[in-house]
């Protein structure tokens, strides 16, 4: 079994045990989901080595549902048709404008705001293009359960200006896509970006 299907199965085990103590009515049962999430950890800390004080530390120990987290990418072409990528302080490498959904705002209102903040340009949300599964692509194996939202964009007006966690930003053409944030965003998913730019009228993709 690859190391992906086991963090997936993983992670169901820390749902589960999350759910159980959440809705537990006796100590018996508690105990049970308490030893479910000790397994769910070993198993994490197997996988991505991360070690298991951090792990324990890492999911908070609110009981509430646990629910996917959220990221939102802006998809903005300029009029020569190339794309609009930035590069990540974090790794060096480049991705589409975005982050994770805010509570408060729509997806695309984070759209936007990101977009504003990482470029410095002012975008309109024109329309939907993807929702994606992160499970069902070939990003790298990581701890939380991930929807990806990418949503096409039009600029209204700005200039790039330098953001704290971004070193650069450019626009590409799809044969000179330089090497991707692949946690972020994949190259058949920037393909695909492509796709809906040479055919406005493909329907949104939803996994």
């Amino acid at each position: 079994m690859s190391s992906t299907n086991l963090l997936n199965i993983a992670k169901r085990l820390k749902t589960m045990s999350h759910l159980g103590l959440t809705y537990a009515n006796n100590e018996y049962d508690a105990d049970r989901y308490k030893e479910l999430e000790q397994i769910s950890l070993e198993l994490m800390n197997m996988v991505t080595e991360h070690p298991l004080e951090i792990l324990t530390t890492y999911f908070h120990q609110k009981k509430e549902y646990i629910t996917p987290k959220v990221d939102i990418r802006a998809v903005i072409f300029n009029n020569e048709n190339e794309i609009l990528l930035v590069k990540e302080k974090s790794d060096g490498r480049w991705s589409l404008p975005g982050g994770w959904a805010d509570i408060g705002l729509s997806p695309a209102d984070v759209a936007v705001k990101e977009a504003l903040e990482e470029t410095g340009f002012t975008v309109k949300p024109v329309k939907l293009l993807a929702v994606m599964d992160k499970r069902c692509h070939t990003h790298p194996p990581e701890l939380d359960y991930v929807y990806k939202i990418f949503i096409h964009c039009r600029i209204i007006h700005g200039e790039y200006h330098p953001a704290f966690d971004i070193l650069e930003v450019g626009f590409f053409a799809r044969n000179a896509i330089p090497p991707l944030s692949l946690d972020r965003v994949l190259p058949a998913q920037i393909d695909l970006m492509f796709d809906y730019r040479d055919d406005p009228d493909k329907v949104a993709i939803v996994d």
